[in-house]
């Protein structure tokens, strides 16, 4: 085969990950072709409904996954953050690729240059009950809204003042070249971001053996460590797609570092964890992790939240 038909969201930032896979392929596999499939996700048709009211798993992902099984794509591209955490069994994450910005940044109204410098009862859009959380943690007058709407739409919002401030990934605005739009950078060690926020997953029928050695060849050891990492505490916890929680592991030379946190979603009740051991344990040091989190009460708040 010499084309390949690659399965994406419509959206413009899904669309340039989408680049950033070809021309990662095309660098290792120079006679490869490619045809994109661009796909609307039941995300992008229903951009009211907040996040942490959705019950279904997939929101953004299950239509695209759905071209593989149908045989009307060989690949797929997905923010990684998107993907639910339990895999099905006839598709495989055969790469990740590109985890250099994991962090949240703030797109404020007026100059600022942290979160202290909003105006008391400041107006926030946000859809993630994660991201809610950590803001009322450290400025509980503030008043976190929800927001929908692609990267440019929402912080279009901003500028028109709908709102005073939104919190967006840091590796959307940098993709789509917005990143002159933020006004605070937040440490991923203190405000923590979702579980492989920041990396591109490439899927393809977990059968299509050609395919999956394909990929194979743009697949990120680190990227797929410390995002697997993650996504393996949010398994062991048990939580859901939109939880009021948040997990980063960071790889520093021969070690892994983890920190995680829990909350009910309001400020009442907040676990922090942190774990750090060798690079060669990740998944036992995860699994550790979780117990400590569920220890110290993880699974009640997450039912309360």
């Amino acid at each position: 085969m010499t084309k390949f038909r690659i399965a994406t969201r419509s959206s413009s930032l899904a669309l340039i990950q989408t680049q950033i896979v070809i021309k990662a392929l095309r660098k290792v596999h120079p006679g490869i072709d490619f045809e994109i499939v661009e796909i609307k996700s039941k995300g992008d048709i229903d951009r009211n409904k907040p996040l942490w009211k959705l019950s279904e798993t997939g929101f953004f992902t299950a239509a695209i996954e759905e071209t593989l099984r149908s045989n009307k794509a060989d690949i797929a591209v997905h923010s990684y953050k998107d993907l639910p955490i339990a895999e099905p069994k006839d598709i495989i994450t055969a790469a990740v690729l590109d985890r250099r910005f994991c962090q949240d940044c703030l797109v404020a109204a007026q100059k600022i240059e942290s979160l202290k410098d909003l105006p008391k009862g400041a107006k926030v859009g946000t859809s993630s009950l994660r991201r809610r959380a950590q803001i009322l943690k450290l400025r509980p007058d503030i008043i976190c809204e929800p927001i929908r709407g692609n990267v440019p739409t929402r912080v279009e919002k901003v500028n028109s003042g709908q709102y005073d401030a939104s919190v967006l990934a840091y590796a959307g605005l940098e993709r789509l070249g917005l990143t002159d739009k933020i006004s605070v950078i937040f440490d991923p060690t203190e405000f923590i971001p979702a579980p492989a926020q920041g990396a591109i997953a490439v899927q393809t029928r977990a059968a299509d053996t050609d395919t999956i050695n394909l990929l194979s060849a743009i697949d990120d050891e680190q990227s797929r460590i410390s995002s697997d990492t993650e996504r393996l505490i949010w398994h062991h916890i048990k939580a859901g797609c939109h939880a009021p929680a948040g997990v980063f592991a960071k790889i520093e030379e021969n070690d892994i570092i983890i920190y995680a946190f829990v909350s009910d979603g309001q400020t009442d009740g907040f676990i922090n964890c942190r774990l750090q051991g060798p690079v060669a344990e990740a998944k036992k040091i995860a699994r550790d992790l979780a117990d400590q989190l569920l220890a110290a009460g993880a699974s009640e708040l997450l039912n309360n939240g």
